[in-house]
C-alpha cells in the first residue's frame, strides 16, 4: 500500500514538472558569465512557455505564468509586469498557432517560435527604453535571441520525450 502511494505522488510530481521547471528557471536567473562564456545567453522561460502552451496548454496555467513573470521581474530588476506581459503574449501566440495549424511539425513550430520571440523581445525592450531609464545593448539582445532560437529545437525534443514518458502519448 505504501509503495502504491509513493508511485502516485511521484507521478503527480512529474505531471507538474513543467510548472516546477518554470518557477525554478525564473527564480534562478542563471548566467553563463560564471563559466566565462561571454556571448552565450538564452531565455529558457520563453522556450518552456512556448512549447508547453503549444503542445499541452493545461500543464501551465495562465495565472501561474503571470506569477512567474512577476517573480522574474523581481529577480531581474525589471518594472513589475513587463515579463508577465511578455510571457502571456508568448502564450497567446502559441494558442493562436495551435489553432491555425493543420499539420503540426517541429520545423513549423520552430519558425513560428522565432517570429514570436522576435516580436516579444522588440515589444519588451521598446517598452523598457521608451518608458523607463533602460540602456539597451544590441549585441547582447541579438546573441540572446539567436541562442534562444537555436536551443528551442534541442529543448523541444527533450520536452517531447518527457511528454511521452510522463503523459503517456504525444498529442499532436
Amino acid at each position: 500500500m505504501v509503495q502504491f502511494s509513493k508511485i502516485k505522488i511521484s507521478n503527480k510530481l512529474l505531471r507538474y514538472g513543467p510548472l516546477l521547471l518554470l518557477f525554478i528557471s525564473v527564480l534562478n536567473e542563471f548566467d553563463f558569465n560564471y563559466l566565462e562564456l561571454k556571448y552565450f545567453s538564452f531565455n529558457f522561460p520563453f522556450i518552456l512557455i512556448f512549447y508547453w502552451s503549444l503542445k499541452k496548454p493545461e500543464s501551465l496555467g495562465y495565472g501561474f505564468i503571470f506569477i512567474a513573470g512577476l517573480i522574474n521581474d523581481v529577480v531581474v530588476g525589471f518594472p513589475m509586469g513587463i515579463s508577465s506581459l511578455a510571457y502571456l503574449f508568448i502564450c497567446g501566440s502559441a494558442a493562436y498557432f495551435r489553432n491555425i495549424t493543420l499539420n503540426p511539425n517541429l520545423f513549423k513550430d520552430w519558425v513560428f517560435f522565432f517570429a514570436t520571440i522576435l516580436v516579444v523581445k522588440t515589444m519588451l525592450y521598446s517598452i523598457l527604453v521608451l518608458f523607463f531609464p533602460f540602456t539597451l545593448n544590441y549585441n547582447d539582445l541579438i546573441v540572446n535571441l539567436i541562442f534562444t532560437f537555436l536551443i528551442y529545437i534541442i529543448c523541444a525534443n527533450i520536452f517531447e520525450l518527457y511528454e511521452k514518458l510522463v503523459f503517456g502519448s504525444h498529442d499532436v
